[in-house]
């Protein structure tokens, strides 16, 4: 499902954004076509669902921080792009259940693992909330890393590089029991791949192209 005012960013505004935070996407494709799938990225900045926006075809349903919506205007913005309030740190049962929602109806769910930006490039620790939701939805996690030059920060002007990494699968993060043990091994498979990722893009970086 795809909400009227995300076609008309992607379509009439790809100039525009593009242009500010332009880009490189690797691997795109690696997303499925069709039914409920996961993206879990890193995050450094508050412009990184665009980036991640222009590099797909599907839309992206982000959770992202209750804050954002309390200015009642952007609030409004936001949702019509897809994204849902999440309370920090505090079990937010009704921002679980809009993520069961938008998985069940085989759309895709959008989850920053480390729950917070960076503040200087480098990975955080992952939280547990994405395998959580993976495992009791039976749906796979596609990783996804955003990486700027020198493994900074994003910058205007500057271009970064979104990639995808292969897809994982609910039985690969090994959770029988959803215990804490199992899911912080989870939750580190999946950062795992999403450093792999940011060190290929750095190496890119570094050659030059």
């Amino acid at each position: 499902m795809t909400s009227w005012l995300y076609q008309f960013a992607r379509h009439g505004l790809k100039w525009f954004f593009c242009t500010l935070m332009p880009f490189r996407a690797h691997n795109s494709e690696r997303m499925p076509q069709s039914g409920g799938v996961i993206l879990c990225s890193n995050h450094l900045s508050n412009t990184d669902p665009i980036r991640i926006a222009y590099s797909q075809k599907r839309q992206i349903n982000f959770m992202a921080k209750a804050e954002l919506f309390r200015f009642r205007p952007v609030g409004a913005i936001i949702r019509a792009l897809g994204a849902f309030p999440v309370e920090r740190g505090k079990g937010d049962k009704n921002a679980i259940n809009s993520a069961y929602e938008i998985l069940r109806r085989g759309d895709v769910l959008g989850i920053f693992i480390e729950g917070t930006r960076s503040k200087d490039g480098n990975l955080l620790p992952p939280k547990s909330g994405a395998v959580l939701i993976a495992h009791n939805c039976n749906v796979p996690i596609l990783p996804c890393c955003i990486t700027a030059k020198d493994g900074g920060l994003p910058k205007l002007f500057r271009r970064c590089i979104v990639s995808y990494g292969e897809l994982i699968q609910p039985e690969e993060l090994n959770i029988k029991n959803g215990t804490p043990s199992e899911l912080r091994a989870a939750s580190k498979l999946v950062m795992e791949r999403i450093a792999t990722l940011r060190e290929e893009s750095l190496k890119e970086f570094s050659s030059g192209k």
